[in-house]
């Protein structure tokens, strides 16, 4: 297999807990102040900016050796062009179409938190089996209205294969799902979701990522054979609306926030997560109010690289490893979740969830998603955050695929 580490550099850690150690930090992998004004390593201008207009975006994922470029991405890496690298079994034979076609997933989702109103819809493509779902969550009459759809082989389901031009879409099974990838008119990258089912389930929201904002791009090493590269984005206001019978949300009304998430890869033929988020405003220990996202995960994207991270006011900062407690046993009872330089240090108690579970002897998934409210600490730049009892989501995820 065929790997490329490429010198990009770090998201800049979170000050005051990373770097409380003191162990000295190799600054040649820091993000400068001014990215016009620093040269990576190679002695190049990075190839892609903070703000990630297009123009200086990486323009592919894999190289044209068939080599993955792997590290932490300074923006979206424009295509992730799947097909072109150069898939092998784990003894260096190359792999053929029909493991190169099953072995490859896909996954995209579009979540949406708010006093009012909670969504998520996910598209999702492993090779064997399409899949998607969407659920909508009153917080007030605690109603949740969610539905399923699943699609042998994929048929009728296409994927974007980039995070930042084109559009994902289910026709069909009673559905008509789109998200979209595409920059407004003022070159503001934006991420859209559009649904209409045949239950009259109906949602048009759109999340925009304006300057200096910085998405999470990383792609890691996954076994000995795979790689997985990810796109996520929280801590973003989100417009648009959502529709049930009897029943419509205003988003912006509803200061509602948004998390995004592009993946992709050759992930492990088993594979286990978990994953939290957030997205809203927290105040900090001198009363100001800032925007926050926070993405945090075990189980995948953790060989040399992390996609641990929050967003303060836009501003992307990496985290430690991550750590969750719960029960197993009892999704519902409270969860710990925690990384190991202190920056988060939060207590879930779930309200609700979402599950699937499929069990084709060659193919298997146990998907819980659960949405609830979020209370302890945020600590980033010197600043301690107080989360009090804001909505987010976890999960635990097993997939034999």
């Amino acid at each position: 297999m065929n790997l490329q580490v490429l010198p990009h550099r770090t998201i800049e850690p979170v000050t005051g807990a990373a770097n409380r150690t003191g162990q000295a930090r190799d600054d040649r992998y820091s993000q400068p102040a001014d990215p016009l004004l620093a040269r990576p390593p190679t002695g190049r201008l990075p190839s892609v900016l903070p703000n990630c207009r297009p123009s200086r975006m990486t323009d592919t994922l894999i190289t044209a050796d068939g080599q993955v470029r792997l590290g932490l991405f300074p923006g979206p890496v424009h295509r992730i062009n799947g097909a072109d690298y150069d898939y092998r079994t784990p003894l260096g034979h190359p792999q053929g179409t029909l493991a190169r076609r099953f072995h490859y997933k896909q996954f995209q989702y579009f979540g949406v938190l708010s006093d009012r109103v909670l969504a998520g819809c996910a598209l999702a493509h492993t090779g064997y089996l399409g899949l998607a779902f969407v659920y909508v969550y009153d917080t007030t009459s605690g109603q949740l209205t969610a539905e399923t759809f699943r699609l042998p082989l994929g048929r009728g389901l296409f994927m974007s294969d980039s995070p930042v031009a084109g559009e994902s879409t289910l026709a069909g099974r009673g559905a008509d799902i789109r998200l979209g990838y595409r920059h407004g008119a003022d070159g503001t990258p934006e991420k859209t979701l559009q649904l209409r089912t045949r239950k009259g389930l109906a949602i048009d929201a759109t999340m925009r990522e304006p300057a200096p904002f910085r998405p999470l791009a990383l792609c890691t090493r996954t076994g000995i054979n795979g790689w997985t590269y990810a796109n996520k984005v929280a801590g973003l206001p989100v417009s648009g609306s959502i529709a049930l019978p009897g029943a419509r949300y205003d988003l912006a009304a509803a200061d509602a926030s948004g998390h995004h998430d592009f993946t992709a890869g050759y992930l492990r033929r088993e594979t286990f997560w978990n994953w939290a988020c957030l997205s809203g405003h927290a105040t900090d220990d001198a009363g100001r109010r800032h925007a926050v996202g926070l993405n945090l995960s075990c189980g995948v994207n953790e060989t040399s690289f992390s996609e641990n991270c929050l967003w303060l006011d836009g501003q992307l900062r990496s985290t430690g490893l991550a750590r969750f407690d719960y029960d197993r046993h009892d999704l519902d009872r409270p969860w710990r979740v925690q990384t190991g330089d202190d920056a988060v240090d939060l207590r879930f108690t779930p309200v609700g969830a979402h599950r699937e579970r499929l069990n084709l002897l060659l193919f298997a998934s146990d998907f819980k998603q659960l949405f609830g409210r979020f209370d302890g600490t945020l600590r980033v730049d010197g600043r301690t955050l107080r989360i009090d009892a804001h909505w987010g989501f976890v999960e635990e995820q097993y997939a034999k695929w």
